[in-house]
């Protein structure tokens, strides 16, 4: 599909790493050119997925802008992309948190600017592969791409342990990742086998019949591989880490939108893939997701490091999504898409905010603050509506997506929960307390006495997270509705099975 006669997805997807290679040809030298060549090139990506979102048909079955050509055809290898809702939704929040991450870094980075912001580039098009990628082998190449400029971006640009969390990050990774690779070539020998026909596609995939101890070890290698990217207890101890030593704007793209690529690809390739073992082993996937969030939020609380605070409150979080998606409910799926979204905006607003305050200030510790809503009252703002936004607060974005999926995953795990909602009630204890100890009373280090509040390039990137916090919260029903259709297909997976085993 073609939009004024332009591919606009390959565009979408390509254009990134077009900017990649020319700011490796810009000289070291131009350092103001570098840092707006990158913004140029994400904000004209950003321009693009929102074209794409405007011609977009939310009630057209299936995928759109579908884009395929022969690649490897001895193997049966294409390269095929497409959108559908869910698909499109994730890219768009990429394409939406890259340039808020690249303009927050413009007073951050001072070495090797260039290859920064390349890496950043990189990055985005790795990601929007992994969410377009309608070939199996394909996706595989986009999911390891990730792995490279995330690499760079926290190895060179981290903080004191950075080497010991990129390595860290990128064995776990790359370890759960060759196991998916081992699951997705048995799937091709399968497919193969049973039709004469080399094929990654994934809608063929989708047709494979496999049975037994092969289709168990399928069945784990896709459920590992996701359950380390969300993470899930207990594959999660690579994310704070990686979250601490992180420049910020590693730490925003990959609470915003990087740990959803292990949901989605639950959604789009295990559960429809295995629709069956999903729906036998879902309750213990939950019950590990429901660990994570009690575990999680208990984690939060004792935190002396903000941002190591809010790392450990994105695993809870994401927990609950995956309690959403497991719950086989389509008004619990409904509000964990909904709830990707809102934690890629909230938690990277709060990643954000945590960046601006260390710039100034140099240390992230809770007991180096206090008051500085007397000198910072334009931060104090955003940051305690972000907090508000990441409890739960109704009216902000982030209590429609936890109530849509409370509501449908009681029905399904009642207990389960009841639990999970304690997650909620920790969420606010010890987000609330950051901010009375961030903010109010006296100020007891003199080194808050002149702090510079908000600036206008802080003020441009934080004003449309903002806006989508209240935006969400006051109307989702046009977010909603953009799901309708997906949901209907996830759902068929599930309700198929089940009318079987009856």
């Amino acid at each position: 599909m073609t939009i004024f006669g332009f591919d606009v997805i390959n565009i979408f997807i390509f254009l990134p790493l077009i900017g990649f290679f020319v700011m490796l040809s810009i000289p070291k030298e131009r350092e103001d050119f570098i840092k707006w060549t990158a913004l140029f090139f994400s904000v004209l990506t950003l321009a693009v997925g929102i074209v794409i979102c405007v011609f977009y048909e939310p009630y057209i079955n299936g995928f759109q802008y579908i884009s395929k050509m022969a690649w490897i055809p001895s193997l049966g290898i294409n390269y095929i992309v497409g959108f559908d809702s869910l698909s499109l939704a994730l890219s768009m929040l990429m394409a939406l948190i890259t340039p808020i991450s690249i303009l927050s870094s413009f007073n951050y980075i001072k070495k090797g600017q260039k290859y920064y912001y390349a890496w950043i580039l990189l990055l985005e098009t790795s990601v929007i592969g992994v969410f377009a990628s309608l070939d199996m082998f394909l996706f595989y190449i986009f999911w390891e791409a990730m792995l490279i400029p995330m690499y760079f971006l926290i190895g060179v640009w981290g903080g004191e342990r950075r080497i010991y969390s990129t390595l860290k990050f990128f064995i776990y990774t790359m370890a759960a990742s060759l196991f998916m690779l081992a699951a997705i070539v048995i799937l091709f020998i399968s497919f193969k086998q049973q039709t004469g026909i080399s094929s990654f596609a994934l809608e063929d995939f989708y047709k494979v019949s496999i049975l037994g101890k092969t289709a168990l070890f399928c069945f784990f290698a896709f459920l590992i591989a996701f359950a380390v990217k969300v993470p899930i207890l207990p594959l999660h101890t690579w994310l704070p880490d990686a979250h601490v030593e992180a420049p910020t704007a590693a730490s925003v793209i990959l609470a915003g939108v990087l740990l959803k690529m292990g949901v989605y690809g639950y959604m789009r390739f295990m559960i429809p893939i295995f629709p069956d073992l999903s729906l036998r082993f879902a309750p213990y996937v939950s019950i590990f997701a429901v660990a994570g969030v009690v575990y999680a939020s208990l984690s939060a609380w004792v935190q002396k490091d903000l941002k190591k605070m809010i790392a450990y409150s994105s695993v809870a979080h994401m927990g609950l999504i995956v309690l959403g998606v497991m719950s086989f409910d389509k008004t619990a799926v409904s509000g964990a898409i909904l709830q990707m979204v809102n934690h890629g905006v909230s938690t990277g607003a709060l990643f954000l905010l945590v960046g601006i305050i260390y710039e100034r200030r140099h240390t992230r510790l809770l007991s180096e603050y206090g008051g500085i809503f007397k000198v910072m009252p334009y931060f104090a703002f955003f940051f305690i509506l972000t907090s508000l936004s990441s409890i739960g607060l109704p009216g902000l974005n982030g209590f429609i997506g936890e109530f849509l999926i409370f509501v449908g995953s009681f029905r399904t795990y009642p207990i389960l929960t009841v639990i999970a909602v304690s997650g909620v009630v920790l969420s606010a204890i010890y987000m609330l307390s950051a901010v009375e100890k961030m903010f109010y009373g006296p100020i007891t280090k003199k080194e808050n006495e002149n702090l510079n509040d908000l600036n206008i390039r802080e003020w441009i990137y934080m004003i449309p997270l903002a806006a989508m916090m209240f935006l969400i919260g006051i109307y989702p029903q046009p977010f909603l509705k953009e799901f309708n259709k997906y949901i209907d297909n996830y759902a068929s997976y599930i309700s198929t099975e089940v009318n079987n085993e009856q």
